[in-house]
């Protein structure tokens, strides 16, 4: 499935360039079309017949893009006569190419946020652009070889392995006791942690007590050494 969609980048000089990109769903693999600053339809119809002789159309089934009037119905035609489906989003709803709008913003807070697009003479700020987009779509692209070679990695163990109540691991057995179930009547306070607190309970009090008697000890010294009136 291929989905394609336009974004703007402005330069330093206030001319406004249109980036149009095609974007694997399945890969995640970026294809950037071109940029202009003028993006008729016959414009994004050369792009379209361009991109079909890079073999992309051979494992392409469907295509995705939104309802703006720069892809006309001959860029339609150009998918339609490789046996390619055309699927229009609705109207106002951006999430239903949540894919190259997920592109558009990685793009923006990667590169062109950073980015002071120069465009002397007129042909530079395409070239400057041009750049700096084949930049991150090449980084698009190896990321993308990267999840192809491990499309199911599992996730890596943990570190210390987690025993469930009443089970221990294989590894954690030798370290660890078993966890007797917490839902068991009359066995809460056989738990390590009430009877730490229990004994904790206990030591203070016998602390607090010792203290009192101490204080009265000393008050009554004191006063039988004061010498009397």
């Amino acid at each position: 499935m291929l989905a394609c969609d336009f974004f703007t980048v402005e330069t330093i000089s206030l001319r406004r360039f249109y980036v149009l990109f095609f974007i694997e769903l399945e890969s995640r693999r970026v294809h950037l079309a071109g940029c202009t600053t003028n993006p008729t339809g016959a414009w994004v119809t050369q792009q379209a017949r361009n991109l079909s002789f890079t073999g992309l159309f051979e494992r392409t089934r469907f295509l995705i893009h939104d309802r703006d009037s720069k892809f006309s119905a001959a860029f339609d035609e150009v998918f339609r006569s490789e046996g390619i489906k055309v699927i229009h989003t609705p109207i106002r709803a951006p999430r239903a190419n949540a894919y190259a709008e997920r592109f558009v913003r990685t793009v923006r807070a990667e590169c062109l946020d950073w980015l002071l697009t120069r465009t002397p003479p007129p042909r530079a700020g395409a070239t400057h652009l041009h750049g700096a987009l084949r930049r991150i779509t090449t980084a698009s692209a190896r990321t993308a070889d990267l999840r192809s070679c491990r499309p199911n990695q599992p996730t890596p163990p943990l570190d210390r392995p987690l025993a469930r109540s009443g089970v221990a691991t294989d590894s954690a057995a030798s370290s660890m006791s078993t966890i007797e179930p917490q839902h068991e009547s009359n066995r809460d306070f056989e738990t390590p942690h009430a009877v730490s607190v229990s004994a904790l309970a206990s030591a203070g009090t016998a602390y607090a007590s010792a203290r009192t008697v101490a204080v009265v000890i000393a008050t009554r010294s004191n006063s039988s050494l004061s010498p009397r009136p």
